[in-house]
Order: C-alpha cells, then sequence, then structure tokens
C-alpha cells in the first residue's frame, strides 16, 4: 500500500519511531563508514566497472572497489570484531548523544582521509581531494538520516544484532482506470514513414586529456595532463582517444558530430546525459557548467535545427552522484544545475518542460501529434545517490507525476517514449519494481524506452507481472561515445514507426556506429565514423518488438557462435581478450531479461540443469558509471 504521512522535508519514519530534529547518523565513527562506503562506490566510478566477468579486463591497481570489500577492512581496521552487540548499541547511543552537543565534520574529515588511505581505496591525493569534495554533504545527508544505533550495529555486526534497512519497499498509486486488454503493436504498412532518432549518450568529455601521457596511470583517470608519461615500452594516450581508463578529448566529439551525415538526416535527438569526465575526486561546480555549456554548444553547432530533448546523467553534478530531493534547499540543492540546465535547454524545451526541470531535473513535451516524450532524473532511483538515505520513498514524486503523465496520455490516444540515464533494472529495487508495476499498466501506451550509462551495448526486457513469461515491453541501453573502459567511441541511431496518424511510434530497427580508435590513431589517418551493424539484419529478427528480443536471449543461449557476436558487439567492437564462458555468459543474457532490479525469477529459464550455479549467483552486478 502507498506509504502515509510523510511530508517531503522530512525522513522517513521507519520501525514506529519519529524522527527527532537533531538526529544524527551517530558517532564521527559511523559518519567515517559512511563516508568511506559512499567514497569507495564514488570512486569505483573511476576505477572500474562492475559487470559480468570478463566484460572489462583492466585491473583496478589494486585498489578495492566493491563496498562488499571495505566493510570488513573497515571492521577489522576499527577493532569491531571484538564488540558485542550491547556494547555497540551502548557504544552509538553514548556517542550520538554527545555528538549532539559536539559535531566535528573537520575532524571526521581528516581521520576519513588517513582511512582511505589505510584501505588503499584510492591513491593518496585521490583520498584526499576525495574527501574534501564529499565530506560537507554526506554528513548533511547522515545528519538528516534516521539511521538508529541498532541498525548501525546490525551493519557492523550483522542482522542478529540489528535489521539494517535503510531503503525499505514502498508502492507508488495507480489510478482506478482498468487497464485495457493489452494490443501489440502491429507493423506499419509498407512505405508508411520512418522517423530517424539520432541518440547520444555519456559523451564523457575529459578537458585535460592529452596525448602522449600514460593511459595505464594509478589515477582512476588517465591519459590525462597529471598522468605522466607511460615507461618506454609501451605506447601513450592516442591522439583521438585510447583503449584504457580514459574520456575523450573535445576534438573527438566535434568529430563525431560533424561526421554524422552519412547516418542522418534526424527527426530528433534523444540525449541522455554523462557529459563530464570520470576524474570524480577533483570537480567543481565551474567545471560542471563548463562541460554542459561547451558541450551544449558543439552539440547545437553541428545539429543546428533538430530538436535535441536531454536527460540528466548522473555525472552531471558534483559530487558525483549527489543529486538532492527538491526539499533540500539553500547551497546543497541542484538548483545551481537545473537553473544552468534550463538556460541551455530553453531553445529546445518548452516552458512547462523547463518548469518541472528547473524543480526535478525531470520532465515531458509532445515532440510531434500523438506522441509524448517523457525524461526521467534516474539519480532519483540511484543505489549511489547518498542523499536518498533521507527518504527514497518517490524521490520528488518523480514516479507518481509519471503515473499521471502515462494516464492521461492514455486517455487522449497518445504514444510515450521515456527517456533516461540510469537503466531501471539498476536501480534501488523498490524504484525498479514500482517503475516495473507501472511499464506493466500502461503497456499499450509505452512506444519506446531509451537509457545509457552501463557504456556497452544491450537491453532490458519486461515481463507481464502475474507470470513473468509475456515480454511486454523493451529498454533500449545504447553504447557510450565514450572510450571508458577500453571501448570504442559510438553512436546510436533509432528508426522510429513515424509521424503519420495512427503511428505506433515504436522501434523498428536500430544502428550503432563506432570510431575505430586503432585505425583512426595509426600515423596520417583522419577518423572514420563508420556503421559497426543494424540490428534486425545481424540478429535475425523479424522486428524489434519485445518477443524478438527475448526470443534472441534465448537463441543465444544455444547458438555459442550467435553469442559471441553479441558479445563482440556488447563492446563496440572491441571485447576483452579474455573469453566469456558459461558463468559470464549466463550472467550477460541474465541481464538482458532483467529490467526488474534483483530479481533472480526473472533468470530461472536461463538455467540449463540442476547441475549449473544457482540463478541467483548468476545475477550480474550493476554497473556504476
Amino acid at each position: 500500500m502507498p506509504r502515509q504521512g510523510v511530508s517531503p522535508g522530512q525522513g522517513r519514519p521507519r520501525s514506529g519511531r519519529e524522527q527527532g530534529p537533531d538526529r544524527s547518523l551517530g558517532a564521527p565513527s559511523l559518519r567515517l563508514l559512511w563516508m568511506s562506503l559512499a567514497m569507495a562506490l564514488a570512486l569505483s566510478d573511476s576505477l572500474v566497472l562492475w559487470v559480468p566477468a570478463g566484460a572489462h579486463p583492466l585491473p583496478a591497481k589494486g585498489y578495492p572497489t566493491k563496498s562488499s570489500r571495505i566493510a570488513p577492512q573497515l571492521r577489522e581496521a576499527f577493532g569491531w570484531w571484538n564488540l558485542t552487540c550491547p556494547a555497540c548499541k551502548a557504544l552509538f547511543t553514548a556517542i550520538d548523544f554527545g555528538l549532539r552537543k559536539e559535531p566535528s565534520v573537520a575532524w571526521v574529515g581528516s581521520v576519513a582521509i588517513k582511512l582511505c588511505k589505510l584501505l588503499k581505496i584510492a591513491p593518496p591525493a585521490v583520498c584526499q581531494s576525495a574527501v574534501q569534495l564529499f565530506e560537507d554533504d554526506m554528513v548533511e545527508v547522515w545528519t538528516r538520516s534516521v539511521l538508529s544505533p541498532s541498525e548501525a550495529c546490525g551493519l557492523l555486526l550483522g542482522s542478529s544484532c540489528g535489521h539494517w534497512d535503510i531503503f525499505s519497499s514502498w508502492n507508488i498509486s495507480l489510478p482506478t482506470v482498468p487497464k485495457p486488454f493489452p494490443q501489440p503493436p502491429k507493423p506499419p504498412a509498407p512505405g508508411a514513414p520512418v522517423s530517424r532518432v539520432l541518440f547520444l549518450t555519456d559523451l564523457h568529455w575529459d578537458h585535460d586529456y592529452l596525448e602522449g601521457t600514460d593511459p595505464d596511470c594509478e589515477n582512476p583517470l588517465c591519459c590525462r595532463r597529471d598522468s605522466g608519461l607511460p615507461p618506454a615500452s609501451r605506447p601513450g594516450a592516442g591522439y583521438w582517444g585510447e583503449y584504457s581508463k580514459c574520456d575523450l578529448p573535445l576534438r573527438t566529439l566535434e568529430s563525431l558530430l560533424s561526421g554524422l551525415g552519412p547516418a542522418g538526416p534526424f527527426d530528433m535527438v534523444y540525449w541522455t546525459g554523462d557529459i563530464p569526465a570520470h576524474n570524480v575526486w577533483h570537480q567543481s561546480r565551474q567545471d560542471q557548467l563548463r562541460a554542459l555549456t561547451t558541450v551544449t554548444a558543439l552539440v547545437k553547432k553541428f545539429l543546428g535545427p533538430v530538436p535535441v530533448y536531454p536527460a540528466v546523467g548522473n555525472h552531471e553534478s558534483t559530487p558525483v552522484n549527489g543529486f538532492p530531493p527538491p526539499f533540500i534547499e539553500g547551497n546543497q540543492s541542484s538548483r545551481w544545475l537545473y537553473e544552468a540546465m534550463a538556460k541551455a535547454w530553453e531553445p529546445w524545451l518548452p516552458a512547462e518542460a523547463l518548469h518541472t526541470l528547473r524543480i526535478g531535473g525531470f520532465y515531458a513535451l509532445s515532440p510531434r501529434p500523438g506522441l509524448r516524450l517523457i525524461s526521467l532524473n534516474m539519480n532519483f532511483c540511484s543505489r549511489e545517490n547518498f542523499w536518498l538515505l533521507i527518504n527514497s520513498t518517490d524521490p520528488a514524486g518523480q514516479l507518481q507525476w509519471l503515473v499521471g503523465e502515462l494516464q492521461a496520455a492514455e486517455d487522449r490516444g497518445d504514444k510515450v517514449h521515456i527517456i533516461g540515464h540510469i537503466p531501471p533494472g539498476h536501480c534501488l529495487k523498490s524504484w525498479s519494481w514500482n517503475y516495473y508495476r507501472i511499464v506493466n499498466r500502461y503497456e499499450n501506451t509505452l512506444a519506446g524506452q531509451f537509457f545509457g550509462h552501463t557504456h556497452v551495448d544491450e537491453f532490458e526486457v519486461f515481463y507481464d507481472e502475474e507470470t513473468l513469461s509475456r515480454p511486454l515491453s523493451v529498454a533500449f541501453l545504447a553504447p557510450s561515445a565514450t572510450t571508458y573502459i577500453s571501448l570504442n567511441p559510438g553512436y546510436r541511431v533509432y528508426q522510429i514507426d513515424g509521424n503519420y496518424s495512427g503511428s505506433s511510434h515504436v522501434v523498428l530497427d536500430h544502428e550503432t556506429y563506432i570510431l575505430n580508435l586503432t585505425q583512426a590513431n595509426e600515423p596520417g589517418a583522419t577518423p572514420h565514423w563508420q556503421l559497426l551493424y543494424k540490428a534486425r539484419e545481424t540478429y535475425g529478427l523479424p522486428n524489434a518488438l519485445p518477443a524478438a528480443w527475448h526470443d534472441l536471449v534465448y537463441r543465444m543461449r544455444s547458438d555459442m557462435r550467435l553469442f559471441q557476436t553479441f558479445w563482440f558487439l556488447y563492446h563496440k567492437g572491441h571485447p576483452p581478450s579474455e573469453p566469456c564462458g558459461t558463468p559470464c555468459r549466463l550472467a550477460t543474457l541474465c541481464a538482458q531479461l532483467s529490467a526488474r532490479s534483483d530479481s533472480p525469477a526473472l533468470c530461472r529459464h536461463l538455467v540449463p540443469d540442476a547441475s549449473a550455479p544457482d540463478v541467483q549467483s548468476l545475477w550480474p552486478r550493476p554497473l556504476f558509471c
């Protein structure tokens, strides 16, 4: 049932307790624990992608990137292994009381830096910069959060000492209007208009990219002015980009946009964010706004009158992933970012869209008769958005707003496209399951879903909630423009049922284009953006409807040659050297069926026999990009 009585300015009451205005997250030690965990997750954005085994072979220089590895080290470092449950609760209760009288953000930051270095979360200079960047927002969040000493001890000592469940379940409300009988879209008549939609995502412009620098430096992001020179035995960063943990110089983005001609013309552009580079430990608001305005100007220059519809990525803010809900006001709010976006994107968006963009980073508009476009701020579903520790229940009321938009579209007989950055299968569980429920309810209205964030080429299939067997929608996850990590630069073009009365507005096919870096970086060469593949032709699809993608997954389970083709294209034509064995293959295929976070039942049919690994063990880790 929907939660009642939670005002947007309060932390979410849990376990029957009321939140006091001065409840802190507890001791400096506990704040430090949380800061270290959050920094580990943030820095993992730039250290290594969390993907099925073998997807990205780059080592992380020995620096741990998974929070599951950090917590035991923290317990050992602080000697908490020998702490009993009653003593733990008494300790945190006492220091919680004392901290109300004399909080010390500076002390927390100082010790967090030392801990970051001790645990080798990142190189020392990165530890220093990251803590200084994150500490004010982190302490504000933890102070507003409702984590109790009992829950903290449950985290540190195990569930027998306390139940730690910050992100407990919740439900949005659906209208009482009965769901219409499912009506799968019909193929368009021969000769019907077809629209071409350019899709850009994860551009990640690195202002400090420098040709010839070390692509395998110790920092989380390389090929930069501070990366140093590589050993004489290894080449430095290429002119147009590099197969390593590097982002793109501006000239490569200019080349992409200026070389779009053969892929066009385009009716419109969907652009789903992540504009700045992965140097997340050392970014200012000025840096982020420079990236926003510079790249937006570049898009306007090369695309001219073609309408562009953007979505907000997780890297647009600083600290990275930090998107407070609208009830956070003052200097720590996201107003500085949303206002800049509204100003930069005003030529593309109507007043109604700019209004909600300024409030919460999401909007809706009608790009053509019969089609409604909804741009979601997927940071409000993000596992890494530390502001959601205050209240993760439908932040900004975005999902309830989405339901209203979809119901209005259904009433009008319009179709809807949804764009966003983080895919729904990578979201917090309750948000993801609510979104899945919404997609189920409005399957007749929802004609397309388009996301990015993972940097690779994949998709997520949605099924009916009753049986989890009837494919009813598909979210397309397009590959990144950036090379991060060890990929060719790329972009996507969707062919959509066109602009005419009665159009289904569904995806008919898609094409992926890349820049082959090996060829582009050869002496005297010029960049040539080329078609990598067409989906229906390459995979032998009868159409691009959900059932066709469902069938493709099961064909790839038994057809190794077909899967190897998918694996090659998944990495934009530059797969890792390590082969993708059976566990890797099943995990990768499972991810294509997993539009609902933490739902192993979606993959139960992939297990070929009783001796295969348990379905739960196949569940792929999310990519945090």
